[in-house]
């Protein structure tokens, strides 16, 4: 047993032998690869301090270069470029549908000694509410995309990051039941957001000062990362950082040893999650809880009793604590000052049911109901009243009679105006009808034949009326 653990102790140094710059080749001032470290995705999940409370097991100024998105041609292919020239290993986490559409980039990635991870098949940016049934198609597509791309589903890790960083526990339960390890990160460039080389470097380097090590996010799919990756990985070895490759565990290929405390995220995650490891405080090591199906129910000693036939003390306020000085003890004023009594309210079996005025839109209710009847009063004051109050005389000439069955009578006057018009046309003397020879082609007898207005004969009673005839005239001249 002790001659095992010391032989997986030299596999896992052999495999964090560090790829100096020296031993890049064409670059001898290369930032090349410090070491690699082998992780095992059974014995911890969520990785990334920017959500959970684990990261990598980092050393200061140790970092770790992730990229998302990819592979997108001619960016991915700068990006690869210029890793090759620094010797700097990466891991990728590639989307399905775009490993299956440039398979060449993906199968360089892997023979460039990168490591090929997952960032589902689509990027949905959804992944945080859709169900745990379509996230779990999203990973598992995107596995089998970049298998096929690769040729080989031995070389993909099992590594799989949110898109968007876009978690939920339900699609990590799932994760962690398929032993496939969920990615965040520690900092950012901020390079899908529209700034330019400079400053992504800027923002990922000053983060980085702020933490001193962890995993760092950019996206290969940038034309502004594309464009300032070299003068980031120069400034990185100008500054003391050394390049961390993270593997999976494999045939062979032990996990890197290491303590439960080296994996603790320092301080608190940007954001409050589930915790993938032991606390901050206490720290202890995680150990299996075996055999246990349920909990004891807690007692009143859970609470402050000293026997469970005791009652629990509640106290609302803690005891006063008198305030000493120089002179003796210093005496306060009480307050508040008066003592405020509640009266008793009396027994009733119920309560009347509230109005209007009850409720603080009350004075609303009331303004729009005046002003409804205020507009309605208006409305019946401009109405025009059709009846007549006055009979009308039979020998008003143009007027129709008032007496007999179906007879109309005259229109009320609507103004001064028109009332002294038919008073003036009442008192006009009485013409002789004139005869008019009638025309062969229409009954109704000819306008310059016709007498005059004030001299046609009142009509006795109700005449058939045919379609053309000229309809009669009220009193103000107006056809009826």
């Amino acid at each position: 047993m002790r001659r095992a653990a010391l032989y997986g102790l030299l596999a896992s140094l052999i495999v964090a032998t560090p790829a100096f710059a020296s031993e890049c080749p064409g670059n001898p001032g290369a930032l090349g690869t410090s070491r690699t470290i082998v992780v095992d995705p059974s014995e911890h999940m969520l990785l990334g301090g920017h959500q959970y409370r684990e990261s990598l097991p980092l050393n200061d100024k140790e970092v770790v270069i992730t990229f998302d998105d990819g592979p997108l041609p001619p960016y991915s292919t700068r990006v690869l470029d210029i890793l090759a020239q620094e010797c700097v290993k990466a891991t990728f986490f590639l989307v399905g549908r775009m490993a299956r559409s440039f398979p060449n980039i993906v199968k360089r990635i892997h023979d460039d000694g990168h490591t090929l991870a997952n960032h589902s098949q689509n990027h949905p940016f959804n992944f945080h509410t859709m169900p745990v049934a379509d996230a779990a198609r999203e990973i598992e597509d995107g596995f089998a995309s970049i298998a096929a791309a690769v040729g080989d589903p031995a070389k993909v890790a099992p590594f799989f990051r949110f898109p968007g960083l876009l978690r939920q526990e339900s699609v990590e339960h799932y994760l962690r039941s398929k032993q496939v390890m969920a990615w965040s990160v520690d900092f950012m460039g901020d390079d899908w957001r529209r700034i330019n080389a400079l400053e992504i470097n800027r923002r990922a380097l000053e983060r980085l000062e702020a933490k001193g090590k962890g995993i760092l996010l950019l996206h290969d799919i940038q034309p502004a990362t594309a464009l300032g990756l070299a003068e980031l990985l120069r400034e990185l070895k100008a500054r003391g950082y050394r390049i961390v490759h993270v593997v999976p565990t494999a045939a062979g290929r032990p996990a890197t040893v290491t303590t439960a405390d080296q994996w603790v995220v320092r301080g608190a995650p940007r954001e409050q999650v589930a915790q993938s490891g032991p606390s901050l405080w206490p720290r202890v090591l995680p150990h299996r809880v075996s055999g246990v199906t349920a909990l004891a129910a807690p007692s009143v000693t859970s609470f402050g009793a000293e026997t469970p036939e005791d009652a629990v003390p509640v106290t609302l306020v803690s005891a006063p604590v008198p305030l000493r000085g120089s002179d003796g003890e210093i005496e306060l004023p009480l307050w508040p000052q008066e003592v405020i009594t509640i009266a008793v309210l009396p027994e009733v079996g119920a309560l009347p049911a509230p109005g209007a005025d009850n409720f603080r839109y009350d004075r609303i209710t009331r303004a729009r109901a005046g002003r409804a009847a205020k507009k309605d009063k208006q409305h019946k004051q401009r109405r025009p009243s059709r009846e007549v109050t006055h009979p009308t005389s039979a020998d008003v000439t143009g007027s129709i009679g008032t007496t007999g069955a179906g007879t109309r009578e005259p229109k009320a006057a609507k103004n001064g105006k028109n009332a002294r018009t038919a008073n003036a046309t009442a008192k006009a003397p009485k013409a002789q009808p004139a005869t008019a020879t009638p025309s062969p082609k229409s009954a109704q007898p000819s306008k310059s034949a016709q007498p005059p207005k004030s001299a046609q004969p009142p009509k006795s009673g109700p005449t058939p009326r045919s379609r053309n005839a000229e309809r009669p005239k009220g009193l103000n001249g107006h056809q009826i």
